[in-house]
């Protein structure tokens, strides 16, 4: 390892600047000049610590002896630099672009066809900008572009389940680049689209896609701007899919095959879902074979937090996929499965890049392809 990726290192400024400008002994340490201002520079440093060096996984957080929430005060950081324009150019970009689309992937007038084209391609009935459902459902930019075939997907599942449902141009996008670069505006903005679409068309129920950060946003943040009480229940794909087949709703083929499971930081150390996807794969008839980290300890897939869109951080990303590859195959079962698009994206770059010749499967894909008729 090396010491400047610790996560201490990471709140060196903090605690710098606390001590110069807050601090019992502020004063003193000023007139003597005993600690330094925090510089142009040192935040130049700095800004490559806390967004290639940080995925907000928050497994240092879990660590911690003194229960400190570092991944949440390195996410406080990125809100500073952002203001102060010190985040990398692909984010910066992005963020520009969801500011003027609603969405990274693509403008909002777009949307209704792409999921009609999607529809047409696969052969099934995807309702779009109905104006009453019980349950909005969203998406993440991949399946907007590489992953189309989730749109499908999860058409396939609420359509089998008998379910009042929708996508909608208005509330569509719920991975967040708000929440990922420190734009608390944007975060704000996108997270009240969804949300208030799902108010107007009387749904009660906010289905997020397979997407860590989406849940990170919208379940467990988006609070804070609805006087602590969201107006809809919001609830992960995993979890819909759990209720599903729980309730008898969808029945599943079972698979017969050992699998282990990549835990999305977001969705389970952070969001604590642990046990939905385990359950789902049991119904599908999947032979756990847990990986040695799993749960609340798991490795990050190493492109959270915005690191898998910052190419500047690839050789950093690339060492920590090592780890899940190691894990996966001393584990030894016959299928990977996970349940984030961005995990799923990450670890099929990690695969690439080493030449491993591994299929990385999303929980909501394998579910609509063992759907009984």
């Amino acid at each position: 390892g090396e010491p400047a990726y610790t996560p201490i290192n990471k709140l060196q400024p903090f605690e710098q600047a606390y001590h110069r400008h807050a601090g019992p002994f502020a004063p003193l340490y000023r007139l003597f000049g005993l600690v330094p201002s925090v510089t142009l520079e040192k935040l130049e440093e700095w800004e490559r610590l806390i967004f290639d060096a940080c995925t907000l996984c928050g497994r240092c957080t879990l660590a911690c002896p003194m229960g400190i929430d570092i991944a949440e005060l390195i996410k406080k950081a990125r809100h500073g630099m952002f203001k102060a324009g010190l985040i990398p150019d692909r984010l910066q970009l992005m963020d520009r672009t969801a500011r003027a689309w609603g969405s990274p992937a693509t403008p909002a007038d777009d949307f209704a066809d792409i999921v009609r084209e999607v529809g047409e391609e696969r052969g099934v009935d995807i309702k779009i900008d109905r104006e009453r459902a019980d349950y909005l459902v969203t998406v993440a930019p991949a399946e907007l572009t590489e992953h189309t075939k989730a749109l499908a997907d999860a058409a396939k599942i609420f359509n089998k389940a008998g379910l009042d449902w929708t996508y909608h141009s208005e509330g569509f996008e719920a991975s967040n680049i708000g929440y990922l670069n420190g734009d608390t505006d944007l975060q704000e903005k996108m997270t009240r689209k969804i949300i208030d679409c799902a108010v107007k068309i009387g749904a009660h129920t906010l289905v997020l896609p397979e997407c860590g950060h989406a849940y990170g946003a919208a379940r467990w943040e988006a609070a804070r701007w609805y006087n602590d009480k969201l107006p809809v229940r919001v609830i992960h794909m995993t979890e819909f899919l759990q209720e599903v087949v729980a309730s008898g709703k969808i029945k599943v083929k079972p698979i017969g095959q050992t699998a282990s499971f990549h835990d999305p930081c977001q969705l389970v150390r952070r969001g604590g879902v642990m046990n939905a996807p385990r359950d789902v794969m049991s119904a599908l008839g999947l032979e756990m074979r847990e990986l040695e980290n799993n749960r609340a300890l798991t490795w990050c897939c190493g492109g959270g937090g915005g690191v898998v869109s910052n190419t500047r951080a690839d050789p950093i990303r690339y060492k920590a996929f090592e780890l899940k590859k190691r894990e996966v195959e001393a584990a030894g079962a016959d299928r990977f499965v996970t349940a984030c698009g961005q995990c799923r994206i990450t670890l099929d770059l990690g695969a690439k890049h080493t030449k491993w010749d591994r299929k990385i499967e999303n929980l909501l894909e394998l579910v609509a392809d063992n759907l009984v008729d």
